[in-house]
């Protein structure tokens, strides 16, 4: 009975310390405080230290339900992660990933071993355990804030989070297994291991992303059914990675981003029931996190720890940021932004567990520095995220809501899906704006009456519309039903940053742009342009590449199209400081 009544107990502890933490977050998002600050330092206050008195060292459960969180949170950041969003910032976060992480553990360590005295290989371990940014507090951070990052500078700060913690679990483990047995680590051993660890990695992920979408597609299952097939998918590709010797992070990372770039039916629908999925390891992970720690152990690495952590802040990350993007022309903003946004989490902390496991000497040490590294990081670091982004010119417009869209997969077709939205005051579709040819409205719910478009005439302000759409292209019907101000982003994401008139000359826009084009297309207007390159009509949203630029087609006239937007894919050097006159470039053209 014993037994009984403590599982009981067990499982009203963990719910009240999950509803505490939900409760202090809201709380929190008042003062601007970072979320997962509060889940730790409410671990801390249920742990052996704090009131709670809840007494907690089992490092072996810590590392198994970190590795099950972590996993769940980088597939979810894949999924919801764009192609797009990996043009012109592929080889800058490949280099911040992987030499990035061994500049800042090199430097870190040799500040660890001047203020901790530790040996050698015990300070670079140290700096190894803190090296890699968080995916987790990333993620978290800049979503669950509702920042929203310039695409350059915040594709690097996410994707980078995402690939560089094979080399920081590499580099933690090939370290504290030569502390283990020295004979272990032989000459080259590293490179090997890395080789191994991103091949299989990269593949294992592929294979999988691909797998798991034709399953999503083929199989016939149900919303509920589908978001635990997914999650179990992800688990079983991160399980099976890591016992091929293969980074598992990487792998569930870019099987994520292929699922969620495919057209899978419902994925909208899969997101929303898999964010609570990924709130609930958040919160686990840094509650058991904050348990496991011991703040009266901490008083005697306090010092030395936060000056580990100012120089990792101010000097270690910066350095390596600055020496990794370097050769791409980041500007100075951007730069300074990703250097400061080092945001470290619960992956330092996992990391300093494996020591704990192994029991290597000095190995509470390195946890409790770690721990502080963590708490300082999210303190400084998650605290000023906002300010430090507004000061450096990277945020956008903050956008507060989702734009509402309800997407319902259709039995029997994988091409198209059913999508509506409620017509809001202002909305783009109300002033003459025409959907794409590829969505075809089906019905109007108006004033609980179902309609047919034939009969319903003009949408209306409160009118229900749904339309027929593939699933990878739902999101660019946003603009259309949303109000003004929600609908701006959503408008910049389909069409770019500026708007041409279709009869302004291609020669113009390259010559500013400093783009490829051939010269026989010299004299042709853009909406000439467009009608050579598509020999079918022309429907609103066909794209045309520019090497760094996207011409899309917004508006259309008997003629063809009467307005181009312009998207600027990838943006540095030259074509950046270009940027800032486009506005009234694009003005002078609409006179013309």
């Amino acid at each position: 009975m014993n037994a009984i009544h403590h599982t009981y107990w067990l499982l009203a502890g963990a719910a009240a310390l999950v509803l505490a933490g939900i409760g202090s977050s809201l709380i929190a998002r008042r003062f601007g405080a970072p979320l997962l600050l509060v889940f730790l330092v409410l671990g801390m206050l249920a742990g052996i230290d704090g009131p709670g008195g809840i007494h907690f060292e089992d490092y072996t459960a810590t590392y198994r339900i970190g590795l099950f969180a972590l996993a769940i949170i980088l597939f979810d950041g894949g999924l919801r992660t764009r192609r797009e969003s990996f043009r012109g910032v592929l080889a800058p976060t490949l280099l911040l990933a992987t030499v990035g992480v061994v500049i800042t553990a090199a430097l870190t360590g040799l500040a660890a071993r001047w203020l901790l005295d530790l040996g050698a290989v015990e300070a670079l371990l140290l700096g190894a355990v803190v090296a890699s940014t968080d995916a987790a507090a990333v993620f978290f951070l800049l979503r669950a804030g509702g920042l929203q990052l310039r695409s350059r500078v915040g594709a690097t700060l996410e994707i980078e989070s995402s690939a560089n913690d094979p080399v920081a679990v590499l580099l933690t483990t090939l370290l504290a297994g030569y502390l283990a047995a020295p004979q272990a680590l032989g000459p080259g051993a590293f490179a090997l291991e890395l080789i191994a660890q991103f091949g299989v990695g990269a593949l294992a992920g592929v294979a999988a992303g691909f797998a798991i979408a034709f399953a999503l597609r083929t199989l016939p299952l149900s919303g509920g059914l589908a978001a635990l097939f997914l999650l179990a998918a992800a688990l079983l590709v991160f399980g099976v990675t890591g016992t091929l010797h293969g980074s598992a992070f990487l792998a569930v990372y870019i099987a994520g981003v292929i699922v969620g770039n495919r057209n899978v039916p419902g994925l909208a629908n899969l997101l929303s029931v898999l964010d609570a999925g990924t709130w609930l390891c958040q919160i686990v992970m840094f509650l058991v996190l904050g348990l496991l720690a011991t703040p009266h152990t901490l008083g005697d690495a306090l010092w030395p720890a936060l000056g580990v952590a100012a120089f990792l802040m101010l000097v270690g990350r910066p350095l390596a940021v600055t020496a990794c993007l370097a050769p791409f022309r980041y500007g100075k903003r951007e730069v300074g932004f990703v250097a400061w946004v080092g945001l470290r989490g619960a992956v330092g902390i996992f990391l300093a567990s494996i020591p704990m496991l192994m029991r290597l000497p000095h190995a509470t040490l390195i946890f409790n520095v770690a721990f502080i590294v963590v708490l300082a990081s999210l303190l400084v670091q998650g605290w000023t995220l906002g300010l430090a982004a507004r000061l450096l010119d990277v945020a956008l417009p903050r956008r507060d809501r989702a734009i509402r869209r309800v997407e319902l997969d259709l039995p029997g077709s994988l091409e198209r899906e059913l999508v509506g939205y409620q017509v809001a005051p202002g909305a783009s579709i109300l002033g003459g704006a025409a959907a794409p040819g590829w969505a075809q409205l089906t019905m109007i719910v108006r004033g609980g009456a179902i309609l047919m478009p034939e009969t319903a005439g003009a949408l209306a302000v409160g009118d229900y519309a749904y339309l027929l759409a593939p699933p990878g292209r739902v999101y660019r019907l946003d603009w259309l039903f949303a109000p003004p101000d929600e609908a701006r982003e959503a408008e910049r994401e389909m069409f770019g940053e500026f708007s041409f008139d279709a009869h302004v000359r291609l020669a113009d826009v390259a010559s500013f742009y400093d783009l490829p084009i051939r010269a026989k297309d010299a004299p042709l207007t853009l909406a000439e342009h467009f009608a050579r390159k598509f020999e079918h009509t022309i429907e609103v949203g066909d794209r045309v590449r520019l090497g760094p630029v996207t011409l899309v087609a917004r508006e259309l006239s008997d003629d063809g199209v009467a307005k181009v937007g312009l998207k600027l894919e990838r943006i540095g050097g030259a074509l950046a400081r270009r940027a800032w006159f486009a506005g009234g470039l694009a003005k002078l053209f609409a006179r013309r």
